[in-house]
């Protein structure tokens, strides 16, 4: 094991020193992705944990990465998953039959499964350091010459936990993740030429605030509404919208800029904050803490929200990997609900280049992996749309596994010239996804009772045609009523089809009237005989 009580100036050096031996690894990402390699998943969401909480079954969404077995299909691949509290075996068992070709013992035997038996709000790297024993188990697990650590997103606990392993992280040095906070976000599209709304840079406290906001309205008098987000924000769940319109009579051309500032200040208590349950008390304590922009709000008759996502290896390429039209929902369309991909063809080319030139950016600044670039695209009535970014994701988001899983299925590949996915078989790909489908009639709903519905209703996923539906975030299902999704096609409407289907036998497998229990399978033991039924 590494030494543990190590200088931070060493133990950042040594981080660094780790992460430059994947470059010697790394000669394609073909070769990377099909090497003989232990991974060690971390699949902690070490973020604000105030703010994660506002996301709910966010306890669950340690599952978001279990798309990751599917790399067991490369029968030179072992893999360590780590968890606060253990899965389900049934959750396991399910992503484990997904893998094609490859005997479900073999796919097993590689798979070491570890939990802290702890579901505290504290983030897994957290509760990995706190328990040197399982520390010391993962260690010996590993063979560290052939291992590296894959995360949700990369903080100092990842970067301490990589030391102490002695393992490289595949992802941005937990120094370099303010490029991916709202403020950095803004600062990258600015070098990189990317267009972006007007907006203010990063604020820690209310008063200035006001002060930015009646700045951005002098600079655009004609603005309607702007949108405060809190600098480190999850999912839209940090934003809040201020409509201008009320205090119109104090717009640029009327009022002075201290009667402006003084009714901004006062509407504040009047947002609309997009997470549930919000209020202006708790939002405005939150911004000294982790900071604030305020930026134009994007108005729109006809308005998407495409992204783009990407990767940078080890040697410093940028490579394009999706696009998606994102799913919005929340009182303002501002929350992550789904996404459809790929994105719409009359501007998915044009997200590939503003993301090559975000990724070349991010590459100067030194980070590695995953990240994914946020847009709004307005139609501008002549053909053309409108694209402005949004904000930077230094992590997995919820378009990482979708895309993952289908590719780590079909072996397939993307095509950059068209933006699209095909199949080994030469066949275009659809999908649409979502982390929230979620409604109060699943609660109770345990995971061997999804299975059930889903053998009985053959909603699995089809190896032989590539297409069907992949599940996620299981765990959540009986508490929460909410469940991830993956519906696969070979066109947009097929994709649509299969994931309505879904929704529909759910819907109808949890009516109160219905008593049969009709799914359950009659040559099922009444009494499972693991511990967990």
């Amino acid at each position: 094991m590494a030494i543990l009580n190590i200088s931070e100036s060493e133990q950042v050096e040594k981080f660094h020193h780790l992460q430059l031996t994947l470059s010697d690894r790394w000669k394609t990402s073909e070769s990377f992705d099909n090497n003989e390699a232990d991974i060690l998943i971390i699949p902690s969401l070490s973020l604000d944990q105030r703010e994660l909480q506002k996301i709910e079954g966010c306890e669950h969404y340690e599952e978001r990465l279990l798309f990751s077995l599917i790399r067991l299909q490369n029968p030179r691949t072992r893999l360590v998953y780590v968890t606060s509290v253990p899965l389900h075996p049934s959750i396991i068992d399910y992503y484990l039959q997904l893998l094609p070709g490859i005997p479900f013992s073999h796919a097993r035997n590689r798979l070491l499964l570890l939990s802290t038996y702890d579901s505290s709000l504290k983030p897994l790297s957290q509760k990995i350091l706190e328990r040197p024993r399982l520390l010391k188990r993962i260690h010996q697990a590993l063979r560290l010459d052939k291992s590296f650590m894959i995360c949700y997103n990369s903080s100092h606990w990842e970067g301490e936990l990589s030391v102490k392993l002695g393992v490289p992280l595949y992802a941005a040095a937990p120094d370099l993740q303010i490029w991916g906070t709202k403020s950095g976000s803004r600062k990258i599209f600015t070098e990189s030429g990317v267009p972006h709304p007007d907006g203010s840079e990063k604020i820690w406290n209310h008063t200035d605030l006001a002060e930015a906001t009646s700045d951005l309205w002098e600079r655009q008098p004609t603005l309607k509404r702007v949108v405060v987000k809190l600098n480190e924000g999850i999912s839209g769940e940090g934003n809040a919208l201020l409509d201008f319109r009320p205090i119109e009579n104090l717009a640029p051309s009327k009022g002075t800029h201290a009667e402006r500032v003084a009714a901004i200040s006062d509407r504040f208590l009047t947002m609309r904050f997009q997470a549930k349950k919000e209020t202006w008390d708790n939002f405005s304590g939150r911004i000294p803490e982790l900071g604030a922009i305020v930026e134009a709000f994007v108005e729109g008759e006809i308005k998407r929200s495409p992204s783009v996502q990407g990767r940078i290896t080890p040697q410093g390429k940028v490579e394009i990997l999706s696009t998606h039209d994102q799913i919005l929902g929340g009182p303002d369309g501002q929350i992550y609900l789904g996404c459809s991909f790929p994105a719409d063809e009359r501007y998915r080319l044009q997200l590939q280049q503003l993301g090559l030139q975000v990724g070349r950016k991010l590459a100067e600044k030194g980070t590695l992996e995953r990240f994914g670039v946020d847009f709004i695209a307005v139609d501008n009535g002549n053909g053309e749309w409108d694209i402005q970014a949004i904000e930077i994701n230094l992590r997995k988001g919820g378009t990482t596994h979708p895309f993952m899983t289908l590719k780590l299925l079909t072996n397939g590949r993307y095509d950059l010239s068209t933006g699209l996915f095909y199949s080994q078989q030469g066949r275009p790909k659809y999908y649409i996804a979502t982390d929230n489908l979620q409604k109060e009639r699943y609660q109770g709903l345990l995971p061997n009772d999804l299975m059930d519905i889903i053998a009985h209703h053959r909603l699995h996923f089809d190896s032989g045609t590539e297409t069907g539906t992949v599940f996620h975030l299981m765990g959540c299902l009986s508490q929460f009523g909410k469940l991830g999704l993956t519906s696969i096609g070979d066109s947009p409407q097929q994709a649509q089809d299969i994931y309505n289907k879904v929704v529909k036998v759910l819907d109808e497998e949890t009516r109160s009237e219905n008593r049969d229990l009709s799914a359950i399978s009659d040559y099922s033991f009444p009494v499972a005989w693991d511990e967990y039924s």
